[in-house]
């Protein structure tokens, strides 16, 4: 409606407001709204049909106006007051023509005394709405009188800003989506990381699937009662998010606090706020949805908001809010004295495996051989951490305690690949589980003894007698990498055929210098990879693999 369409109207309004403000009994917001007809020309006037962001300063009343001239029939009307942060105040107050009016063309004395007895009538002004709080409210009306409307909004809390939509147009449509008659979010599964929702379709989704999507708001603070509210709080914990970034899908440009995520047409921008994270997730027109990569044991607080996408206009579901359970106990294996054990840790979910052994000594040691991968060993005593560190190939952890003293030992995998372990704990620091192990568990091969048919490698030994046998394997080129990054380091020479086989052969030197042996190997193809193994037993039998070589035979002799 433009301001020329009610000019006439408001003039006649206002000289009918002034003559009738003199012996009517008024409230203070009535005096108010008198008063402020007086600068009616330079108020706000409130736009027919657009939604309109109203910024408030605290305890200072904003107010804006419309005017609805006069019909033959009840001409209906809504006005939508969203909060976009804290609780305020607003109120409608009406003010009506009365029936005869000053300015009308007079005839005679009995004219005049009409419009005397007109002016001594009481105005019509009244309070028709008033609400105190931050929830979306629609206030419907009718009328078929001309009659200037305020709308009085007012936040005690803080400055703030809200958003009003009127419209006077009730058959063009919905600027905001509609609600199913029962609003609510259903819980339908929790577990340790995940959280199921379903919630009833909105009627503006079967209407116009095109243009209308669900976004669901995740955090661990509360709930919120409007869109613009969330938006409000992230943007207050130092983040700058674009306006409808997670409704219109417009390609943004994203905060370093922001990560986007696409996948299976869903949308989710997970914003990193100092209370934690705030995920916003749009999934199109589905009802059901669930929530991934939640903590165990944290309760999490859900809105749903059905989005119009040519608008930008969102009303909310009424939130809900659920706690995902407990993270299980990591299952605690019992260690024995000098059993040992293989555990397989999953890299990728970054669980720990657990093994308690109770002391029947004082003085134990436990023993780990790493298999494959990358692994982390927290040991504590009694509850008390007595060691931690990644571990690679071959390490003991000898500890002195008391009797009956309980340790507790966590393995992690600190690679995304699965690694293993070897562990076992003894009292007997004389019978160690593995050899002694020589400085360095590399094979070397010789360049210049290379033949067409034969190679020579060569490997350090220590001062105890030992065994150690030769493994060989031909292999292609495409598989070297596979095989030195899969190699299970734990594994013996059980687990080889038995034409692989090369020798077997007891060596030592007391002199380390000297602690070194060779050993050509015949009978190869020329031009061909073979992968070379090492295996050395101590005296508990239980090898350690040296690692692996590939070697290449020359093509031509």
């Amino acid at each position: 409606m433009s301001w020329l369409r009610f000019y006439l109207p408001l003039h006649v309004l206002m000289a009918a407001c002034l003559c009738h403000s003199i012996k009517a009994p008024t409230t203070s917001s009535q005096q108010s709204f008198r008063t402020d007809l007086f600068n009616f020309y330079h108020s706000l006037i409130l736009a027919d049909g657009k939604e309109t962001t109203v910024h408030l300063m605290k305890d200072i009343p904003k107010r804006y106006y419309f005017v609805l001239e006069e019909s033959r029939v009840l001409s209906p009307f809504t006005i939508t007051v969203t909060p976009c942060d804290v609780p305020i105040e607003w109120s409608i107050l009406v003010h009506k023509a009365s029936a005869s009016l000053p300015g009308k063309e007079t005839q005679g004395d009995h004219d005049t005394q009409e419009v005397s007895k007109s002016q001594k009538a009481p105005s019509v002004v009244s309070t028709i709405f008033n609400y105190k709080g931050n929830s979306v409210e629609t206030y419907m009306g009718m009328s078929s009188h001309s009659a200037l409307y305020m709308l009085e909004f007012l936040s005690t809390e803080r400055d703030t800003h809200i958003t009003v939509y009127l419209t006077t147009d009730t058959t063009s449509g919905h600027l905001y989506p509609e609600l199913p008659m029962d609003p609510r979010i259903d819980v339908i599964g929790v577990g340790h990381t995940t959280v199921t929702l379903t919630w009833k379709h909105s009627p503006s989704v079967l209407q116009h699937r095109e243009s209308i999507q669900y976004c669901l708001l995740v955090n661990e603070k509360h709930n919120y009662k409007s869109l613009c509210a969330a938006e409000t709080a992230i943007r207050s914990s130092g983040m700058k998010l674009p306006p409808t970034l997670a409704l219109s899908l417009s390609p943004y440009l994203l905060e370093p606090q922001q990560v986007m995520i696409l996948s299976n047409s869903e949308l989710s921008i997970i914003n990193k706020v100092s209370s934690g994270e705030v995920r916003q997730i749009c999934m199109g027109t589905k009802n059901t949805y669930t929530v991934p990569n939640l903590s165990p044991s944290t309760q999490y607080y859900f809105d749903v908001f059905v989005v119009n996408l040519l608008t930008n206009a969102s009303a909310a579901y009424t939130g809900t809010f659920a706690r995902t359970l407990e993270e299980p106990e990591p299952k605690v294996t019992e260690l024995k004295d000098g059993k040992v054990i293989q555990v397989v840790l999953d890299g990728q979910k970054q669980k720990s495996y657990s093994l308690q052994y109770q002391a029947r000594h004082k003085k134990v040691q436990f023993s780990f051989q790493l298999c494959r991968g990358q692994v982390r060993v927290h040991i504590t005593r009694n509850g008390k951490t007595v060691a931690s560190e990644n571990i690679s190939g071959l390490k003991y952890f000898s500890l002195k305690g008391k009797l009956l003293d309980t340790y507790l030992v966590q393995l992690r995998s600190t690679e995304e690949s699965n690694s293993s372990v070897k562990v076992q704990v003894s009292p007997h620091f004389h019978k160690p589980l593995f050899p002694l192990l020589p400085e360095s568990l590399k094979i070397k091969s010789f360049s210049k003894l290379r033949t067409c048919n034969s190679v020579t490698v060569a490997w350090l030994g220590t001062q105890e007698k030992s065994k150690y046998c030769v493994y060989k394997r031909r292999i292609e080129e495409d598989q070297v990498w596979r095989e030195l990054q899969s190699a299970d380091r734990c594994s013996g020479p059980e687990s080889r055929h038995k034409s692989e086989k090369v020798l077997c052969k007891y060596f030592y030197d007391l002199n380390l210098q000297r602690a070194v042996t060779t050993e050509t190997i015949k009978g190869l193809d020329a031009g061909t990879l073979y992968l070379f193994d090492v295996y050395l037993f101590g005296p508990s039998g239980i090898p350690v693999r040296y690692h692996s070589k590939v070697v290449k035979t020359r093509k031509k002799c």
